[in-house]
């Protein structure tokens, strides 16, 4: 029998989290969970229709997604990202952001000796990644350009970051792009929370004022699983370039990793509309506005913070001691070492509960 996998991997984080979330529910009134990003909100009437209406699809569809989802997938990053010059062959569907972050260095056949970088605090499925294409990992916490290049393979981004809510502005993330090509360093950015900024603009790594007129090197990840309350559907692409994902679509070809038919006709129109995308922001901007009002007062410091679904906390005491506190109220949040350890002193809150929980949280840490 072959060795097992798991255990090259780190214990899943959630697990650590289960005491306090039964604490949490036992609360009079019950839990308001704050500590995972998950949409609680309803998927849009017109994805809904274009889903349903799309669900005799007995056929097999195509890894690469149909013409019209590419031609809404190309319409979406120009018209979001700016990017200049893309055309089917710079767009790629995927079956969520986090099996691609997960399988994507393996899928670009890196392995032993190769080094793939990402930024702490972080998504730990970066991490996760690398292990699993037997790569090294390589946390980095000042800017990626003072890393060794030997051997570096593939370096994440993560504007706006999970779980900082920190945006890379032009400069920096164009003094990256400069580096990484100097260097031939795959550059991957996750934007998955690009259409959510609060108190700044996000910008794409495929920004023009970027990356210059060329996307080589680069590949953007985007998700509709945040701005269209669509996680449950798994859609998620790449953008970039075309050499890179011309040999993703070879490799997800022979894997069979195809989006449901009905998901694809879902995510153009998804893509296609923003009025949805702007009720949601609404939503969210009301309920971060409410819960960071009221950790403030209660007397922490909120640090970056200006994009994403969530509030980067802190009363400068151990994580757990607050995750533990919070639980007896019956609020839960995500301890910050589940992120790596400059965030041992940090919780993440999640303002994607409802209204009426959000509503429920800021009344018992008032």
């Amino acid at each position: 029998m072959s060795p097992a996998v798991s255990p090259r991997l780190p214990v899943f984080p959630w697990d650590r989290l289960e005491p306090y979330k039964a604490t949490a529910a036992a609360h009079p009134d019950g839990i308001v969970d704050l500590s995972v990003g998950t949409p609680v909100d309803p998927v849009p009437e017109l994805v809904r229709r274009a889903l349903t209406e799309a669900a005799d699809s007995p056929g097999y569809p195509t890894v690469w997604g149909t013409p019209r989802l590419r031609d809404a997938l190309v319409d979406w990053t120009a018209r979001r990202t700016g990017a200049a010059g893309l055309d089917h062959h710079g767009v790629l569907p995927v079956i969520g952001s986090k099996e691609l972050v997960a399988s994507l260095p393996a899928q670009l056949g890196l392995g032993p000796g190769d080094r793939v970088a990402y930024p702490e605090p972080a998504y730990p499925t970066y991490e996760v990644g690398a292990l699993l294409a037997r790569s090294e990992p390589v946390p980095y916490r000042a800017s990626p350009t003072a890393l060794d290049p030997n051997g570096l393979r593939l370096l994440w981004l993560n504007s706006p970051a999970n779980p900082t809510g920190r945006v890379l502005g032009v400069a920096e993330l164009r003094a990256v792009v400069s580096w990484a090509r100097a260097h031939g360093v795959l550059v991957v950015s996750d934007e998955c929370y690009l259409e959510l900024g609060w108190e700044a603009e996000p910008v794409s790594v495929l920004h023009p004022e970027v990356c210059g007129d060329s996307h080589q090197g680069l590949v953007a990840v985007h998700s509709l699983s945040k701005r269209s309350n669509l996680a449950g559907y798994r859609a998620a692409f790449l953008a970039g370039d075309p050499a890179v994902l011309g040999e993703l679509l070879a490799v997800r070809k022979h894997a069979g990793m195809m989006l449901p038919a009905p998901v694809q006709a879902a995510m153009v129109v998804a893509l296609g509309d923003d009025e949805h995308v702007v009720e949601q922001r609404a939503r969210y901007a009301a309920r971060r506005a409410a819960l960071r009002e009221v950790l403030l007062a209660r007397g922490f410091t909120v640090e970056h913070s200006e994009a994403s679904l969530y509030l980067w906390a802190t009363r400068q005491e151990p994580c757990w001691d607050t995750v533990a506190e919070l639980s007896k109220l019956g609020v839960l949040v995500a301890p910050g070492d589940f992120y790596g350890p400059t965030g041992e002193r940090f919780v993440r809150v999640a303002f994607t509960a409802t209204d009426e929980r959000v509503a429920a949280a800021v009344a018992r840490l008032s």
